[in-house]
């Protein structure tokens, strides 16, 4: 905000020659298709112009946080689902991570790769929404077909992997629910190949569109002091300039190990948020067919008593597989009274959870840093002065999704 501003009543804060009678106060959503059902923010309008504007931060809540405190380990896996639920496999992944680093356990190989093979998918599901709906906000509706048609065929890929669409709670603490089926392999190549044909389609009808580049060019800039300052990460802090991917700069996984570019921008207008996108999308696809290559025969879970279910066989079979089996269902996962931060690189950048053990099976506290949750906060400051229009589109390009917003 300029230092020359004054505070209304509402909680905007408006130019000092400006005077509230002046102005008209509109909610922008959350009953709008461009604001997605969850997403509210109060604008002061001068004619179509934003004059002042106040997210709502929160206006999704569910208590991921404390739901999570009063539920084992292995249980608030479902929860992670519901934070980005567009890619929520990887939400799943980075809590797991977490758990795993505070037990010190290291997961089996072929684990290690069904996991970066689903979270490159999940990164490019995540993409493709983001880019299709964006595009469908500022009125260039054939390309959602080109992004939801191959994206229905990419969640057949996960219903016949792990029995879900949408909400996967496919991880365990220690590696899968369970292996990849018969015929995962060829059923994914078949499908990359159909998303590089749809992402060419959507680069042939975007990038040299007279009416799309009127409407990103030069939008809503965010230079990269203030992103960063804001602590944006992720494609949207990557559009500005700033090389920075978790992937490259403190790789987990073996992603050193990949042959694969960190998509940057320079301008960090509303046309670079959209196009790093759909660039890491060829990215991720380079990686996923390294990864198939690189799939090997072996366990998907880890041989560690303290987190994995002993087989049926054992369970049924052995007394000590019987004692196992109800030691974990019954007491659960007990890591050492402790605290660890992990983060993965998530579709939207940085996914952090802290988590804090006290010998218990429950958490004894947890707290998600969702990429989602920094992006809005700076939305105020990146659509004031800009039109009502301007901040539809710059809306999706930071692609906000509500449940990380859960406060």
């Amino acid at each position: 905000m300029s230092p020359e501003s004054k505070t209304h009543a509402s909680g905007l804060s408006l130019p000092e020659n400006q005077l509230a009678s002046e102005l008209l106060m509109v909610n922008m959503g959350p009953s709008h298709p461009a604001t997605h059902g969850t997403l509210r923010v109060l604008c002061a309008l001068d004619g179509e112009t934003i004059a002042a504007a106040v997210p709502e931060i929160g206006y999704l809540h569910r208590g991921f946080e404390k739901d999570c405190e009063i539920h084992p380990y292995q249980q608030c896996i479902p929860y992670t689902d519901r934070l980005n639920y567009v890619s929520a496999i990887m939400n799943n992944i980075g809590f797991c991570k977490a758990v795993e680093k505070m037990l010190d356990i290291q997961i089996p190989e072929r684990a290690v790769v069904v996991r970066i093979l689903t979270a490159e998918l999940n990164r490019i599901i995540d993409h493709l929404v983001c880019v299709g709906t964006n595009l469908v906000d500022i009125g260039a509706l054939t390309n959602f077909w080109y992004t939801f048609n191959v994206r229905e065929k990419v969640y057949d890929i996960l219903e016949k992997t792990c029995g879900a669409r949408l909400t996967s709670n496919y991880m365990r603490i220690g590696g899968l629910a369970r292996d990849l089926y018969d015929g995962f392999e060829s059923d994914m190549q078949a499908v990359l190949k159909e998303i590089e044909t749809s992402v060419g389609e959507i680069e042939q009808l975007t990038e040299k569109n007279r009416i799309f580049l009127d409407r990103s060019r030069n939008v809503c800039i965010i230079s990269a002091a203030d992103a960063i300052s804001y602590g944006w990460t992720g494609p949207t802090l990557r559009a500005t300039g700033v090389n920075y991917d978790l992937r490259k700069d403190e790789p987990y996984y073996g992603y050193e190990s990949y042959d694969f570019e960190t998509v940057v921008g320079s301008t960090g207008d509303t046309f670079d948020r959209i196009y790093v996108r759909i660039y890491e999308i060829k990215e991720s696809i380079k990686i996923i067919r390294q990864a198939l290559g690189r799939l090997q025969p072996g366990p998907v879970m880890v041989a560690d008593k303290r987190v994995a279910v002993p087989d049926k066989r054992q369970t049924y079979g052995n007394i000590e597989g019987l004692m196992n089996h109800f030691k974990i269902i019954m007491h659960g996962i007990r890591p050492d009274a402790g605290e660890v931060y992990d983060a993965t690189e998530a579709a939207n950048g940085e996914l952090g959870f802290t988590i804090v053990a006290d010998g218990s099976k429950l958490p004894y506290r947890v707290k998600c840093r969702p990429p989602s949750f920094m992006n809005f906060a700076a939305f105020a400051d990146l659509i004031e002065g800009s039109m009502i229009a301007d901040a539809i589109a710059t809306l999706g390009s930071i692609n906000i999704i509500a449940g990380e917003l859960d406060r």
